[in-house]
């Protein structure tokens, strides 16, 4: 009984050391696997670290004005029986917009032509009698003094006649009206806006120490909410000569290029101005996409080749400087032509392995514009 309960354990301690070398061969071969996988490699897209010359621009917000603006006012009272303008059309220079009433003064004006006629005869008479020695000095005197009168009081009829009648002084865009027809209208009364776009000026100030870089004919741009997209460009034509002691700003003029019709900016409008310096810096600058943002520090994965052939990225931490459209400028830990990552930095870890594909990247641009569409 004895024998045959040790055959029995005897038995069942070899099947289970058959089992478990069966199992150890097992696990064994799994750990050798698993030392030999490897993860499929992160597909990503790179880039070169580009050595490009920046310009330096100096940016401030802008005020658009007309070149030449004017709202035009009665100069004499009286009803309004003509108005020979719609609003927002562009007119010429002497063209005339607006008529008042003139029913008095033409009255006045045929009653004075008759006494400049009457006047002009009698001096005409007066003159032959006094050449004749028949008149004294004093009724020529008098005779010259009414023609002078009728002269300046016909004159005087005249500008009262001119002043009823609004004319543009230069050419420009009209505003909407500020009257109606038939209404009666005093001295000083507004009428409408007259504005010469072309050419178009843009007021801006600049802090005190911009006037050691910023001069009269520097080029600027400008970019107006109104036309999203396009950019403006001109010149420097005036520098303030005295500074704000409140702001201790100087303000500044440009004049826009030609505008060539173009009705899109409008006098008071907001713009964004950039002032274009002269002199240009180097920079290295990787798209802002390759950059890796985080609170102990900015990092990139620079893209190496492992002595297998196998692209790894290995993580490097840079300093950032200025930014600009898609693009930041990196003053420390890159050198040129080094290649980035650009897109699925998230993704990766330092040693990754890698795989390049450009298929569908974003190409990053100095001045991007939004799709609004």
């Amino acid at each position: 009984m004895i024998k045959r309960f040790i055959v029995t354990i005897f038995g069942l301690l070899l099947i289970v050391a058959v089992l478990g070398g069966l199992k150890g061969m097992q696990i064994g071969a799994l750990i050798a696997a698993g030392k030999e996988m490897r993860p499929p490699p992160t597909t990503v897209a790179s880039a070169v670290v580009e050595s490009v010359q920046w310009e330096n621009t100096v940016n401030a917000i802008g005020t658009l004005e007309a070149g030449q603006g004017i709202i035009l006012t009665a100069e004499a009272p009286g009803r309004v029986t003509d108005l020979l303008f719609e609003g927002g059309e562009l007119v010429e220079a002497g063209q005339l917009l607006v008529r008042q009433d003139v029913s008095s003064e033409s009255s006045q004006y045929d009653r004075s032509k008759a006494d400049l006629a009457l006047a002009q005869s009698n001096f005409k008479r007066v003159s032959r009698l006094y050449n004749n020695k028949v008149l004294s000095r004093a009724e020529y005197d008098a005779a010259r003094s009414q023609l002078n009168s009728a002269e300046a009081q016909l004159n005087g009829i005249q500008v009262t006649l001119d002043k009823k009648q609004i004319i543009a002084p230069f050419n420009g865009r009209l505003g909407l009206s500020l009257v109606d027809l038939g209404q009666d209208i005093s001295a000083g009364v507004p009428i409408v806006s007259l504005q010469s776009v072309d050419p178009m000026l843009v007021n801006f100030s600049l802090p005190q120490q911009a006037l050691a870089v910023v001069s009269k004919g520097l080029p600027i741009r400008l970019l107006a909410d109104a036309a999203p997209g396009e950019q403006f460009n001109g010149r420097i034509n005036a520098i303030d000569t005295q500074i704000d002691d409140a702001t201790r700003s100087v303000r500044i003029q440009a004049t826009l290029d030609t505008l060539e019709g173009d009705s899109t900016l409008l006098p008071g409008m907001y713009a964004k101005v950039a002032v274009v310096l002269p002199k240009t810096d180097p920079y290295l600058v990787i798209p802002s996409t390759a950059v890796s943002f985080a609170t102990y520090g900015d990092s990139v994965f620079v893209i190496e080749t492992s002595d297998d052939g196998s692209l790894t990225a290995r993580q490097q931490f840079v300093q950032l400087g200025e930014r600009r459209g898609d693009f930041v400028a990196v003053t420390k830990g890159l050198q040129a032509n080094e290649k980035v990552v650009s897109e699925g930095v998230f993704k990766l870890r330092n040693g990754a392995t890698i795989a390049i594909n450009e298929g569908g990247k974003i190409n990053p641009e100095l001045n991007p514009q939004p799709d609004n569409s």
